[in-house]
């Protein structure tokens, strides 16, 4: 039986007081908070063990690592790798997706081809394809979602072409919490010879992957949706399109050796790690996997969806609030109160202690597509209780007689 008590207890940060009213935080979907046992990661890390990695004869460095390498190993098995070597790592999902435009796509594309992107991505997995595109002369292509915020699977195969390189969306989307049919599109788009990129970031807190059996070309995500550290995320490519890209950032540790008559780059994965790498981030990440692998992830999401529905049958029966896209059994309820701005009502709930996620999400194809100038967004996480979904819908319902 999933003890939500036992897991809030792991998790310093939900003991404080915002505003002076105990924190509720709803905002997993941009970052989750960190359990004990990851920031003692992090401290131990620094305190006992820092170190560069990959370069110096001494034992701490030999010791840093051979966790680096091992935290490395943790991911790879984690999403189904058949080589660690598949495995990168970046600051995070964004850097993932600009290495992958600009050292897969960049020397790929040319004028005239086509890189197909889902109405519902987040910024990071549009502007990198327009930055590529305007380099290269290829044109990006919106597969638009239907009036329900799914994939449009039938256009997505009217547009998809011999012209088609690339497609690019995510595993689920950050605003409504859409699960987008990858299966499909990697079959649909490997029968025209395109390359996928998914972007992991949301839903790999939610859902086990094997990028293997999916058959992703790239797959990428962040770590700190996983419950680990900020400024650490994973790059997954098939081991020959890694070894056939270039290098994009060069500096130490990814050469083999250096001249001025010319470099001579190391294998896999050092090329795309050029310099000192957020070692702690490594180490931490894989401790957050192999804390988040000891919970039955049916009963976590079960939890979860629990929490959501409740939220949505509650918020459904509040005058004048608006429920965008709504995705049963999922993480997220996206909401707008008419005549009031998603900002104002954000701060409302955060002087009563609710931290919510009010904008554009990152997302502005997405709003335009709606209709709407940005929303608010309850995101839950696996800390979360119903006395959170009590007090949210309390601060609302106040927040709305205020206006």
């Amino acid at each position: 039986m999933f003890d939500v008590g036992s897991v809030r207890a792991q998790f310093p940060a939900l003991t404080q007081t915002v505003n002076q009213e105990p924190l509720v935080y709803l905002d997993s979907a941009a970052t989750t908070q960190k359990p004990q046992v990851v920031i003692d990661a992090i401290t131990r890390y620094y305190s006992a063990q820092n170190a560069n990695v990959h370069r110096g004869s001494h034992s701490l460095t030999a010791n840093a690592t051979s966790q680096f390498e091992q935290a490395r190993k943790t991911v790879a098995k984690f999403i189904g790798a058949e080589s660690e070597k598949e495995v990168i790592w970046t600051r995070g999902a964004t850097e993932a997706l600009n290495l992958i435009a600009q050292t897969y796509a960049r020397n790929t594309l040319k004028p005239g081809d086509e890189i197909l992107v889902s109405e519902m991505e987040h910024h990071a997995n549009i502007v990198p394809w327009q930055i590529v595109a305007e380099q290269t002369g290829a044109k990006v292509v919106k597969v638009p979602m239907t009036s329900d915020c799914q994939f449009d699977l039938g256009v997505f195969e009217q547009n998809i072409s011999e012209k088609t390189q690339i497609v690019a969306l995510a595993h689920t989307t950050n605003v409504t919490a859409t699960r987008q049919p990858i299966e499909e599109v990697i079959a649909i788009a490997h029968r025209h010879n395109a390359v996928v990129v998914i972007d992991g970031a949301q839903g790999i807190v939610h859902e086990k992957i094997d990028v293997s059996q999916l058959d992703a070309d790239f797959f990428v995500f962040s770590g700190h949706k996983l419950y680990a550290p900020t400024g650490i995320g994973v790059l997954y490519g098939k081991l020959a399109l890694l070894d056939a890209m270039p290098p994009w950032h060069g500096g130490g540790k990814m050469v083999e050796s250096v001249s001025f008559e010319g470099t001579t780059f190391t294998e896999l994965p050092g090329k795309f790690e050029a310099g000192t790498p957020n070692v702690a981030g490594a180490i931490a990440l894989a401790t957050a996997i192999e804390w988040y692998k000891e919970f039955n992830l049916s009963d976590v999401e079960q939890h979860i969806h629990q929490l959501q529905h409740a939220a949505y049958q509650a918020l459904s029966n509040i005058e004048d609030i608006d429920i965008l896209g709504y995705q049963p059994n999922s993480s997220v309820l996206t909401f707008v109160i008419d005549g009031v701005h998603h900002q104002d009502i954000a701060t409302l709930l955060d002087q009563q202690g609710i931290a919510v996620r009010a904008g554009n999400h990152c997302a502005h194809p997405l709003m335009d597509a709606l209709g709407v100038k940005g929303t608010v967004r309850v995101s839950f996480g696996i800390y979360n209780t119903q006395q959170d979904v009590l007090r949210l819908v309390s601060a609302i319902e106040k927040a709305v007689d205020m206006l």
